[in-house]
């Protein structure tokens, strides 16, 4: 009979745990679709809008959405548990067994990098299927822009764990950096939609990188190299800061 490594023991253990925890599946995995289905049965979202190059808002929520579950993931969800567990001593007692900390932090990035990849598919199905938006034509620029946002935000959720000692202080940075994101991400404004010079300062924050980056590839582009490389600095910044600022106990 074969066992399982501690580490895919740990990522059993961090699934069934993330699975206990209805307000976090909800916010993950069905809000973002919860809030493309609300602005899909608004009447005038699925008209064609001039402003938008004959496209429907609803078409650029889709994206919209996405980077939504992304955020979720990996700034509501992700820092309060990695905090609760350093608040805890947890991580400091993993430290004196052969399951190192690093493995349960690495079991926390893979389960909400996972959970955040199937919110942003269950969007894409229910905008499909319920509104006829249209699936991505170029699948490989997306799934790159899409891959790349993933770690963007997971890498922006560890450097939000990694300045919060405690998960009161978690939950604190990262309301503060949650709402900017939303609004580069587009969730109020789509970013296609604001005034040129707010599109092109919000197109140097990630979330905004991100959505330029979807949007083209939904529309059978490729994403642009500036917003691949913005996405690809804030991911190696982002991971740099964790690495130095981030406590074990």
């Amino acid at each position: 009979m074969s066992t399982s490594s501690p580490a895919v023991t740990v990522l059993r253990t961090e699934a069934r745990l993330f699975g206990r925890e209805p307000a976090a599946l909800f916010w993950v995995m069905l809000s973002p679709t919860v809030l493309l289905v609300i602005l899909g049965l608004i009447p005038s979202f699925r008209e064609a809008s001039d402003d938008l190059g004959g496209r429907r808002v609803i078409d650029v929520y889709v994206p919209v959405s996405v980077l939504f579950a992304l955020i979720m993931a990996g700034l509501q969800a992700m820092p309060p548990v990695l905090s609760a567990y350093r608040e805890r001593g947890i991580l400091r007692r993993m430290s004196t067994t052969p399951v190192r900390p690093g493995t349960l932090l690495t079991a926390q990035l893979t389960l909400h990098g996972t959970s955040a990849l199937l919110s942003s598919l269950l969007v894409i199905t229910v905008g499909r299927l319920g509104f006829g938006v249209a699936l991505p034509v170029n699948l490989v620029g997306y799934a790159l822009a899409l891959l790349l946002a993933v770690a963007c935000t997971l890498s922006l959720g560890a450097a939000v764990c990694a300045v919060s000692r405690t998960q009161k202080i978690a939950a604190a940075v990262g309301g503060a950096v949650f709402f900017p994101s939303m609004f580069t991400a587009g969730v109020w404004v789509p970013v296609q939609s604001m005034p040129d010079t707010l599109q092109r300062i919000v197109e140097f924050s990630p979330f905004g990188a991100a959505s330029e980056a979807l949007d083209a590839t939904a529309s059978g582009g490729w994403p642009g190299w500036f917003s691949l490389g913005v996405m690809a600095l804030w991911t190696v910044a982002l991971i740099g800061a964790s690495v130095r600022w981030f406590r074990w106990e």
